[in-house]
Parts: structure tokens; sequence; C-alpha cells
């Protein structure tokens, strides 16, 4: 039977000849000079575009008739390039506003707790909406620690900030005092002349060859337009206009009237009952240090997370198992590793009691030629355990070649002369016998207790996942049932999907390896995704 095989490239030849002039060097210095061409336009569009110098106004308390927003004012504080400050700015203004309520009930600032009012929202700007449902998610109708505030991942945060800062800067530019950086007939120009560079490289590959790699030719033309699109994409932010420059100035003054009172940067959140808006406006500033460290609406602490699972609010201790070899093992991989240490261990046992000093002297004349001899049979068991063990990867492989260095370094300085001399495995090769025989028999001993044992249930909430750093290795989940302050992460595999932080689950695990084997949603508590 004839047998057919897919080529992963299909060779194509141009479907016509090209003109005369389309030479390869022709085309090849054409995409040069286009590709310099875009950076010279990029270069002086970059020096262009910079912001210009702001003057500063001479110290001021004055906010002014109709004031920014502290959260505006976060944009011009750092000269167009962040809002960092912004969301705690907005908090405190709305509190001065006597939307939220901050309350200190002893001398830590860190235990004040947050708020809703009744009084009325009125009309507000988008960006505040925002951090105002974020609060009220959290503080719902009792309110809650200001550390609760942060959320329970990354991800979220992320997503969360983007938009806040887009709902900020579409104000500014309504204001007139912030434009984009560059014009978008520029940024389309530059992203179209990106794309007849990487055109130009193309067919310079095409006509050097009569049959060419249609992937790499479309690699030819990827590579330097995305390069170029990269760079593009760094010059999007915003910069000034000449009425946000005059802005910038006047709340320069204001700045510099804060940093006159010594006290001011280490205000705590509740006392803005007493300096009103200029609290949010010192924040938006950067004055006010303190404020901005216990508001923080980034990811919180991935080891101290608030949760009010059980109806009171607690911060719950999280650990994460780091060095637990065992850690999201199924029986299957228990029993992998088991094999891969039993392996090892038969393998050095054999060789150290079969070993002796005239076969070795045999094999390696030279005392650092029997160190390399040992260290790469040393090698190879340890390669062996580990790829039996199916975590054999590219980087591991490296990180193991390097005890050989120290097995060279070793027989430089003689140590190994009196170890070569004798039968029998060396103390070194004793001490991995017995760790290689104990993990086996402990390998084998969680895989036969996880397939006895039933799975133990647990109800609570997600608190955070996070991943690892492999791209195999089981997520960390970090679950409060309600009852400890303190609980371990539980290692959730891959392909099985996972609720996010906020969520009541019910998960079936091994205690074990600390392995869920099923999760079931039980209900949703997360109030909005805000709350992740």
């Amino acid at each position: 039977m004839a047998r057919t095989l897919a080529p992963h490239w299909t060779p194509v030849a141009p479907s016509g000849p090209l003109p005369d002039w389309a030479t390869p060097a022709l085309l090849t210095w054409s995409g040069a000079v286009a590709t310099a061409l875009w950076l010279l336009i990029y270069t002086v569009a970059m020096f262009t575009t910079r912001n210009g110098a702001v003057e500063p106004a001479p110290a001021t308390q004055e906010l002014g008739p109709t004031p920014e927003s502290p959260a505006v004012v976060s944009l011009l504080g750092n000269r167009w390039r962040s809002v960092r400050h912004a969301a705690p700015a907005i908090l405190l203004d709305l509190a001065a506003r006597e939307l939220i309520e901050l309350r200190q009930p002893g001398d830590d600032p860190a235990q004040s707790t947050i708020h809703l009012t009744v009084g009325r929202a009125g009309q507000l700007a988008p960006y505040e909406r925002r951090v105002l449902e974020r609060v009220a998610s959290q503080a719902g109708v009792g309110g809650a620690p200001i550390g609760a505030i942060a959320f329970r991942g990354e991800r979220y945060a992320k997503a969360w900030n983007r938009e806040l800062r887009k709902d900020i800067i579409a104000e500014a530019r309504g204001r007139g005092l912030s434009r984009p950086r560059f014009d978008p007939r520029l940024t389309s120009g530059l992203g179209g002349l990106a794309f007849a560079c990487g055109l130009l490289f193309m067919f310079a590959t095409v006509a050097a060859k009569h049959r060419v790699d249609t992937q790499l030719a479309f690699g030819v033309m990827v590579v330097p337009m995305l390069a170029l699109l990269a760079l593009l994409q760094l010059s999007k932010g915003e910069r000034s206009t000449p009425t946000g420059l005059v802005r910038a100035g006047h709340w320069s003054g204001l700045h510099a009237w804060l940093r006159a009172h010594e006290e001011f940067a280490a205000l705590p959140p509740a006392s803005v009952a007493l300096w009103d808006r200029y609290l949010a406006y010192g924040t938006a500033l950067g004055v006010t240090s303190r404020t901005s460290r216990l508001l923080g609406f980034e990811s919180g602490d991935r080891r101290r997370v608030w949760s009010d699972y059980g109806g009171t609010w607690r911060q719950v201790r999280v650990r994460y198992p780091l060095l637990r070899p065992a850690f999201g093992a199924s029986p299957r991989q228990l029993l992998r590793s088991s094999a891969a240490t039993a392996g090892a261990a038969v393998g050095l046992a054999l060789f150290a009691w079969y070993r002796s000093p005239a076969w070795v002297a045999d094999s390696a004349p030279s005392p650092s030629q029997a160190a390399s001899l040992l260290g790469g049979i040393w090698l190879f068991l340890l390669i062996f355990a580990v790829g039996v063990a199916g975590r054999l990867t590219i980087v591991r492989f490296v990180l193991l070649l390097l005890p050989l260095s120290a097995v060279e370094y070793a027989s430089h300085q003689g140590w190994l002369a009196n170890a070569l001399d004798h039968r029998g495995p060396l103390p070194g090769e004793t001490v991995a016998l017995v760790l290689l025989g104990a993990l086996t028999v402990a390998y084998l001993l969680l895989a036969a207790l996880d397939r006895l044992r039933q799975p133990a249930v647990l109800t609570g909430e997600v608190l955070r996942v996070e991943a690892r750093r492999s791209s195999t290795a089981a997520h960390y989940l970090a679950l409060d049932d309600g009852i400890s302050d303190r609980t371990t992460a539980w290692a959730v595999p891959r392909t099985m999907p996972v609720f996010g932080p906020g969520t009541t689950v019910r998960i079936s695990v091994s205690r074990f390896t600390r392995t869920i084997s099923s999760v079931q949603l039980v209900t949703n508590t997360s109030r909005t995704p805000a709350n992740r």
C-alpha cells in the first residue's frame, strides 16, 4: 500500500518571472533603507513629542474654583507617565465627600476599616464609580478592613487598573490636559511602513532562490515587521498639552505646600476627616506615602489574605509548599518516581559493588580521568532517574551537568585519590543509596495510601490561585475553611477547571500529596469580578 507523507513545508516557486530590476541585492538594500527610514522617523517623533517643561507655581493651598479631580492630578503629577496613586486618591476623595467612611479603632493605621455611608452618590465619574463599586463589593453592609480592598489575583488587579487608567485618560483628554503621544495618522503610517519593510525582505528571499520554503519567506517578513511594531507599541502613551502644563504647574505649587508640612507624609487614611480633600490630592501627588501603601488596589499579599468566609473578617496566613517531592503527584506519578529512584539506587549499588581499583586503573589511568569516569556514571544514573520520573527538561539537564565541575575540582585537589584505591561504595555513594532507598519506600507508601484511603472532602472559599514556574506543574489553590487562620495551599492539576477567588467550592483531596482530585462549585460568593 502506498504511503504518503505530509511534508512540514512546501517548496514553491515564484508565480512568474520577477522584473529584471528586482534583484536580491536591490530588494535587500531597499528593505534596509526602508527600515532605516522607519527608525529615523520614529526617533524624530519620539524627540519632538517629549513633554514640555513644567514651571512650578509658588507654594499654595488653593485648589481653584473648578479643580481637576485627584485622579487626573495623579496623571499630571506623574508627568503623564502613570496613574499609580490614582486609586487610593479616588478612595480618599470619596471619603472626603462622605460617600465612604474610614475608621481607625486603635493606634495602628493598618487596622483601619472602610464602610459605606448612606450619602447619595449623585453623578460620579466612571473611575469614581469603579472605585466605589470595588469598595462596596468588599465592605458590604458591615464594613471591611482596608487591606481587603487589595485583589486576590494579579491578573484581575492588572485588568482593573488598566480600565481605571483608561477612564482617567479619557477625562484628561476631554479637559484638554492630555493627548496621545503619537498622532493616529503617524501611527498608521509607521505601521504601514513596517509592513513594507517586511515585504521587501521577503521578496529578496524569494528572488534569491528558485524554490523557496514558504515558512522561511514568511518568517523573513514577519520578524523585522514585528520588531518594528513592538518598538512602536512602546511609544503608546500620553503627553502634555499647553493647558496641561499650566495646570501641572499649579499642582506643583500645592505639592510644595503639602511638602512643607512634615507630618503630612505620615498621615493615616482616617485623617481624611481632618484634612478633607487635601489628603486625596497629597496622595495623588505622591506626598502621603503611608496612605498609598495601606490603600493598595494591586494584587495583595499572597501569604496574608483577608477573608470574610464564616461571617467575620480575618487575615488568613497561607503557606505554599516548595520542597515537597510528592506535592501534586497522582498515584501514577508516584509509581514512576518510585521506579526512577529504585532504578538509580540499583544502578549505583551495582556500580559501587563491582568497581575495583584495578578496573578503575585500566579504564582511566590518570586520577583526573578516573574522576571524570566516576562523575559521568553518576551523572548518567541521575539523568536516568529524572527521565524515568518524567521530569527531565533542558534546564534541568543543564543544571545536572554542574556537579561534573565539582568532581573535576575534587580530582585536581587530590580529594579522590584515596577514595579510588578501595573497593565498595564511597561515603557519598552510601548516603545517596540511603536517600534513594528512603524515597523509593516513601513514594510506594504514598501511592498505596492514596489508593486505599478515601479522599477527604472539604468546603471553603477560594482565597488565591497561583501558577507555578513550571508550565506542567499543578497550580496552587489556597482554600479558607472558615475555621483556622492558617492554611496550606493545595495542588490543582492543570487539566482540572479552576474557579476564581471568592467562590465557594467543595473539593476532594488527598492529604498525603495535597492533590485535588475533584472540585465542585457550591456557590459563587464573589459579588463582582472585582472581588477576585
